[in-house]
């Protein structure tokens, strides 16, 4: 089971914190954007005398109001084609689960989100990476990259779209063209949608919305990012393919139910105004201009405009970024303060590749991202391992 790059520098950061330096975490996507008050008032106002186990696709209601939610972003579905998940981890090990066996292989653009490792190992599947560089912001690899990988064990293709941890948006053109190439192949596609409500530059396109693709999508989806409610753990895993909801049942029932207080309040944040993204989306951009200028305007550093989502991948003059991000926690600091951030090669699934390059969360407000940023500036002027 491969370490999380994001998680696994924790116990460094809290040797510092006891040794008095202030963390500023931009190394995990835990938004500081306040969760919707109404969604704690939902819970507080449950007249609930036993908390009862609820169904095991989750409850009624929450997946009826769910229909209406994606509908309000151009997906047509019906609740029984919805499964409410124990956070979006648990639709995509379903999903593995589901559609896979041990030993298939499924096809993701690098850099791509760490867990999807993790979950791979645990459904016994190999993941075959290939490169998207930072020199063409992340775009998607062209199709005949796909083809020259795809074996007769290859069973999908996986994207997070906006990305995670590039921030990238996928194109309408991308996506056809990932659709061309699931249908000539019959491959799945494995949509991780867990940032559709923060583009900034473009238009999010959904997998959901691909013509002729109703029995191949999977769309993985959680409320943790969308309402910063990343403890609640709810999720969904939606698709119209029978067959594939049907086994992903038979998990559901392996495992009983989702959380069922998390479900009253993620039920309630369907209920907020249609406007409410506006706010945290333009905090969202604030933040990402002011990362991008500051981590741009730093000596041999490039870092790429994202398009969505709130991470950004950088290009460091550094050595080593596993080296890199550890020595920032355990051997240095600016004023009393250090940074933390998620070295990139957690996320490269080709060996050897991320060496250089570090992803930033900026989850954190204007005032803490430039004090992040001028630990990192002072930094790159004192470490050792510079290049």
């Amino acid at each position: 089971m491969p370490s999380s790059p994001i998680r696994k520098l924790v116990p460094f950061a809290e040797a510092a914190k006891k040794k008095g330096i202030k963390v500023y975490h931009l190394n995990i996507g835990q938004p500081d954007i306040e969760t919707p008050p109404a969604m704690f008032d939902a819970i507080r106002h449950a007249d609930i005398k036993v908390l009862e186990y609820s169904h095991s696709a989750g409850n009624e209601s929450y997946r009826v109001k769910l229909k209406e939610y994606y509908k309000t972003v151009g997906i047509d579905v019906d609740p029984g084609q919805i499964m409410i998940t124990t956070g979006g981890s648990e639709a995509i090990i379903f999903a593995f689960m589901s559609c896979l066996n041990p030993g298939d292989e499924v096809i993701i653009p690098e850099p791509f989100y760490a867990n999807y490792n993790g979950f791979a190992v645990m459904a016994g599947i190999k993941v075959v990476p290939i490169t998207s560089g930072i020199e063409t912001g992340f775009a998607l690899p062209p199709i005949e990259e796909f083809e020259q990988v795809i074996t007769p064990r290859t069973k999908g293709i996986v994207i997070c779209n906006p990305n995670n941890p590039t921030g990238y948006l996928y194109s309408s053109a991308e996506m056809e063209h990932l659709r061309t190439i699931c249908l000539r192949h019959d491959l799945y596609l494995f949509s991780d949608e867990a940032y559709r409500e923060f583009c900034y530059g473009g238009t999010h396109l959904s997998a959901m919305q691909l013509e002729g693709m109703e029995q191949h999508v999977v769309l993985m989806d959680t409320i943790s990012k969308r309402y910063s409610a990343c403890g609640a753990r709810i999720g969904a895993l939606v698709t119209k393919n029978k067959a594939l909801y049907d086994t992903a049942m038979k998990f559901a029932q392996a495992r009983l139910s989702p959380p069922g207080l998390a479900q009253i309040m993620a039920e309630a944040a369907v209920d907020l105004p249609g406007d409410y993204f506006d706010k945290p989306k333009a905090e969202y951009q604030a933040r990402r201009d002011l990362l991008v200028q500051r981590l741009n305007a730093m000596p041999d550093v490039y870092c790429p405009n994202p398009g969505g989502a709130f991470y950004a991948i950088a290009r460091l003059p550094i050595d080593d970024s596993d080296v890199f991000c550890q020595w920032l926690l355990e051997s240095f600091s600016f004023e009393g303060q250090t940074v933390m951030l998620a070295p990139a090669t957690g996320f490269y699934g080709t060996p050897g590749l991320g060496k250089h390059e570090v992803r930033l969360a900026y989850v954190l407000n204007l005032e803490a991202i430039g004090h992040a940023m001028d630990c990192l500036e002072a930094a790159l002027k004192t470490y050792p391992g510079r290049i």
